[in-house]
């Protein structure tokens, strides 16, 4: 039998990967453009089809991860992924890159339904660890900005892929000499019906499909956008690449320890309780960062990403506590299906938006759409706790 705390490591450095991967392009692409003499809003759609992928390849890995083996699938993950980052880097024209981004993007599709359903599987407590687990994959996101910039500074964009790339292959070969397919560990526990009334669970369904879209549309907008907005915001402080891409990554770090403190909360309170007050801060904070710039930019930027990533530890919590083990993969595809296969329209969107207005629009109009998310928190229903039902010996 695996060692869960050796099972969680490796699936928290997983979540690292894919995170690092998906967003290499967004750093990258303030190089790629001028080297390939592409401008920035003709070259970033090319990276829809992977986001669209991403999200919408989840339903078949996540059904592949319930029926034959999650830890064969996530060994899929990490050779793949790796093997599909060096592609990139020997792309040439710009159709072979919306290829090899494709790639990206199916592989890491791989991680949400069947490498969170691994993690809950081996967890004790479900908020710590799923916070705990949101702090590695946000980790990944900051640090993609960060080491792309340095990369593309000094050795070019495409020593940028190459790297991870050999990297991932590696971490998976570790992965499956030391994590062995096993029979499915039996729940812990399942008490969804004890926490929230049956005639409610439809509260549940509809607040987590209309929080899911809106906020990770938003969140594959902002991360997205967040290197050039810095570029445009922050223009006093730095042109540099490198130093834009540091500076992304300290708003990212900031705001994933967010999730380490929502998924204590989550474990201390009901969900509600928690998910109310994130919500209802979301939306002005996009609000006001849409005619900041300079450190007062700065500074909400931080309340962004924080509010994001917190949301995002509610969400896979939800999904957590309100399912079997026997689906939760699937429930996991269906969740990430409808996040990132929304959030793949955000990228054409992101473009389309800063030539026509600028990032200010951009912001207003998801400051808008995340209203959704309000009225998500408002019709989640109360959850009523009870003492835990051990399972017979």
């Amino acid at each position: 039998m695996n060692n869960p705390r050796t099972v969680i490591a490796f699936i928290n450095g997983a979540h690292f990967i894919d995170h690092y991967a998906m967003l290499v392009f967004a750093a990258a692409v303030l190089v790629m453009g001028p080297a390939l003499n592409i401008p920035y809003g003709d070259l970033l759609p090319y990276a829809t089809p992977g986001f669209i992928v991403f999200g919408a390849g989840s339903l078949l890995t996540g059904w592949l991860g319930d029926h034959w083996s999650r830890r064969h699938m996530m060994a899929v993950f990490f050779l793949g992924i790796g093997a599909a980052e060096i592609a990139v880097a020997f792309t040439h024209t710009p159709m072979q890159l919306g290829i090899a981004l494709f790639a990206v993007g199916l592989f890491a599709s791989i991680y949400h339904p069947v490498g969170t359903a691994m993690l809950i599987s081996h967890a004790d407590k479900l908020g710590r660890t799923v916070g705990i687990n949101g702090v590695w994959g946000n980790l990944g996101v900051a640090s993609s900005a960060v080491v792309t910039g340095v990369i593309c500074q000094y050795l070019g964009w495409r020593a940028a892929f190459v790297a991870p790339g050999l990297i991932t292959i590696a971490y998976g070969v570790l992965f499956m000499a030391n994590v062995r397919h096993e029979a499915r560990p039996v729940q812990k526990s399942s008490d969804a019906a004890a926490r929230v009334a049956k005639n409610a669970m439809w509260r549940v369904v509809l607040a987590l499909v209309v929080t899911i879209v809106a906020s990770s549309t938003t969140f594959n907008a902002i991360t997205v956008a967040l290197p050039k907005l810095f570029s445009e915001r922050l223009e006093m402080f730095t042109t540099s690449p490198a130093i834009i891409g540091l500076i992304a990554a300290g708003v990212y770090v900031f705001g994933s320890l967010t999730q380490y403190t929502i998924g204590n909360l989550i474990d201390r309170h009901s969900l509600r309780a928690v998910f109310v007050p994130l919500a209802i801060a979301f939306p002005p904070l996009l609000y006001g960062a849409a005619n900041l710039s300079g450190f007062p930019f700065l500074v909400v930027s931080i309340g962004i990403v924080a509010a994001m990533f917190g949301l995002v530890t509610v969400n896979d919590a939800m999904v957590g506590k309100y399912t079997s083990d026997e689906w939760r993969a699937r429930a996991f595809a269906v969740r990430y299906f409808l996040g990132f296969t929304a959030a793949g329209a955000s990228v054409g969107l992101v473009a389309w938006l800063h030539e026509t207005g600028g990032f200010g629009i951009m912001l207003q109009a998801f400051g808008t759409f995340c209203l959704l998310i309000v009225l998500g928190a408002i019709i989640f229903p109360r959850e009523h706790r009870v003492p835990s039902v051990q399972p017979a010996e």
